[in-house]
């Protein structure tokens, strides 16, 4: 079986000038400018058009088609898709973005998701965890050391949004549907979700010291697959046109 090729790129907003913030909008399209022009805050929209730039040039890199040709829709749960231009293989991409981290996953065919989040913000565990997460996911983070529960609990939290994500059906589906092990990273479905976990490959990274990055990809051959990880500088980003 062809390997699967994955990539995944990160960019660290708090490395981006005030001055290059302009340039970076422009790579974007009239529709996703006018989108990240919504947000209240500046930290909040850096880190959109952040993820957006991102996935632009992962797109340009892959194809060598240009970064500002690309169109996208969005499947009945707001999933986005890569519409245009044509490709001969399916092109899966997925886009996550918080506090000061942008970033995006590509692949071809299988699902794919991508999430990060800020291990600054505010501890939520104890008002989220019993609602949203399993059981078993729940006593995981009862075994912990006090001081380390609201890091674990982002990091069962970023690997259920990754999962979630690549099936596309977001918080549609149900969070306690299917639960998690950190050490050993692994995962466990409800019967009715009839999903395999053998056909699953999860990947915790940390593209930051204040940062965590969780990957989902579904392939009938996990061992198979081919993660291509790394930070990007704008520089870099800017080469795409």
């Amino acid at each position: 079986m062809e390997a699967q090729r994955v990539s995944v790129w990160w960019l660290d907003v708090s490395t981006v000038a005030e001055t290059q913030w302009a340039a970076l909008t422009a790579r974007l399209r009239d529709d996703e400018r006018a989108r990240s022009q919504r947000f209240h805050f500046d930290h909040d929209r850096f880190s959109y058009v952040a993820a957006h730039v991102l996935g632009r040039g992962l797109l340009a890199a892959w194809t060598g088609i240009a970064a500002n040709a690309w169109t996208f829709t969005a499947d009945g749960f707001g999933k986005p898709e890569v519409a245009a231009p044509a490709w001969p293989r399916r092109l899966r991409l997925n886009l996550s973005h918080t506090r000061g981290l942008a970033a995006a996953v590509l692949t071809e065919d299988s699902d794919v998701g991508v999430d990060v989040e800020w291990l600054d913000r505010r501890p939520v565990e104890e008002e989220l965890a019993p609602r949203f997460f399993a059981a078993a996911e729940c006593a995981q983070l009862a075994a912990m050391a006090p001081q380390d529960r609201h890091h674990g609990f982002l990091a069962l939290w970023t690997l259920k949004e990754a999962y979630v994500k690549a099936i596309g059906k977001g918080l549609a589906q149900p969070l306690d549907s299917f639960a998690f092990t950190l050490d050993p990273l692994g995962v466990s479905f409800d019967d009715d979700l009839a999903d395999d976990p053998c056909h699953w490959l999860f990947r915790r990274l940390r593209p930051s010291p204040s940062h965590i990055l969780a990957l989902a990809l579904r392939h009938p051959d996990p061992a198979s697959v081919q993660i291509e990880a790394r930070a990007m500088s704008v520089a870099e980003l800017l080469t795409y046109p």
